[in-house]
């Protein structure tokens, strides 16, 4: 826990270049793609945060070799061609939710007992889709507590194949899951995902990721087969700057004035929380989205209706700005998020209210009106993404200040050395 962190006021438009990490969810795939592969991959851009430490730790627990320098912002990986070499592990991932989330079907390749697990947080998040899905493909998985959440033990022994149905009503990451370790399945895996899949960009995600390295995944009425024999090549990987950590910096022109551009982050990325660049310019900004970079210029901040399902890390983002706006804001499609690393529907409406704001806590939705907003201490819950967007208020507003700042590590360890150069640049 760290000390609370006050933010100061701007007082004045912003132009600045943003430099914006790597992206966690594409560097945790990449990572597990260059295990499994067959050679050498050398990552580059890779997230140095919480979430991607404990995968690193992870991989080397399991007997990879991976060497990582910092400073280049680069990770080499000699792939396993498909095989786990250690035969027994204890594997932890914090509250990293890839990370967990991802080991249990990569271990579920290897032969011997793996023992995955997380913090208290990562306990409470339900995992028992995931499990379901890989027990229909010929997987010995359970929950040690019999709650559907970790720990997990795997008693491992390839993964068959076959077809299996997950649910996608709760998390995009148990099909990604599957689908990451598919190729080395000894048959096809067939994989259905049953009710209105969250985050479904996350998918398209895995997909395009896989489909780089070489495997094979067709779409079939419906479902997804991964061809088996088809495994990943090792290569050069690039990371692309995390499209939701730069949602934070693309917000400040509507809250302070000026213009804000992230470099290497363009039209033609596979993450989906790039979408929320259309909800900036919903909220009265304009917005220039270029192959090889975004630009956001300031607007008349108005509020917003929108369902935020596909991209619900940046909901916290749009709702921080909405009190600002010059009419309500309408955010839905949020329900999945309560179990995520804080029950953020219920925080970001406590915090919001904390600080003036008048919100409408629903069970999908917020409903926040324009309000006059004033200092306070804004709680974290251990959540990044309730540090970051919170932050932001308080370039506006005197006096607010963020309890236990150091939770931005999970993801973005130096976001508020990055944003203090970025509102000091002219």
């Amino acid at each position: 826990m760290t000390d609370p962190l006050e933010i100061p006021v701007l007082g004045r438009p912003v132009d600045a270049v943003a430099s914006v990490r790597g992206s966690k969810s594409l560097t945790n795939r990449w990572l597990v793609v260059a295990a499994l592969a067959d050679g050498d991959s050398l990552l580059r851009g890779v997230l140095d945060g919480d979430d991607t430490r404990h995968m690193v730790e992870a991989l080397r627990t399991l007997g990879f070799e991976l060497q990582w320098d910092r400073d280049a912002e680069t990770i080499r990986v000699s792939g396993g061609g498909g095989r786990i070499p250690a035969s027994l592990a204890e594997l932890y991932g914090g509250n990293a939710g890839t990370t967990v989330r991802f080991l249990v079907s990569l271990v579920a390749l290897g032969r011997g007992s793996f023992h995955v697990d997380g913090d208290a947080r990562m306990r409470e998040r339900p995992i028992h889709d995931l499990l379901d899905g890989l027990a229909a493909l010929g997987v010995s998985v359970r929950s040690e507590h019999g709650n559907g959440c970790p720990p997990v033990t795997v008693e491992a022994d390839g993964i068959p194949g076959g077809s299996a149905i997950v649910s996608g009503e709760t998390s995009s990451q148990f099909a990604s899951s599957i689908l990451l370790a598919a190729p080395h399945a000894r048959r096809d895996v067939v994989l259905e995902i049953r009710g209105r899949l969250v985050g479904a960009p996350f998918v398209e995600m895995t997909l395009g990721v896989m489909r780089a390295a070489g495997a094979e995944v067709e779409r079939e009425e419906g479902r997804l087969r991964v061809r088996a024999g088809r495994g990943y090549r090792g290569g050069d990987r690039a990371v692309e700057p995390d499209a939701t950590a730069a949602s934070y910096f693309l917000a400040l022109p509507l809250l302070v004035g000026g213009r804000v551009t992230v470099p290497g982050l363009g039209a033609d990325s596979l993450q989906g929380d790039l979408a929320f660049t259309g909800v900036l310019a919903d909220m009265g900004a304009r917005v220039d989205l270029r192959p090889d970079g975004i630009t956001v210029e300031e607007g008349e901040l108005r509020g917003v209706e929108h369902d935020f399902r596909d991209i619900s890390d940046t909901f916290l983002t749009a709702a921080v700005l909405a009190p600002f706006a010059s009419s309500p804001s309408v955010i839905t499609g949020i329900e999945h998020t309560r179990r995520q690393e804080s029950d953020r529907v219920a925080a970001v409406a406590h915090e919001l209210s904390r600080l003036g704001a008048r919100v409408e806590e629903r069970r999908d939705a917020l409903v926040i009106h324009p309000s006059r907003l004033h200092g306070a201490d804004v709680e974290t819950y251990g959540d990044h993404r309730i540090a970051m967007s919170f932050a932001l208020v308080g370039l506006r507003v005197p006096g607010v200040r963020i309890r236990d700042p150091g939770c931005v590590a999970k993801t973005f360890p130096d976001y508020f050395e990055r944003l203090g150069r970025l509102i000091g640049d002219r």
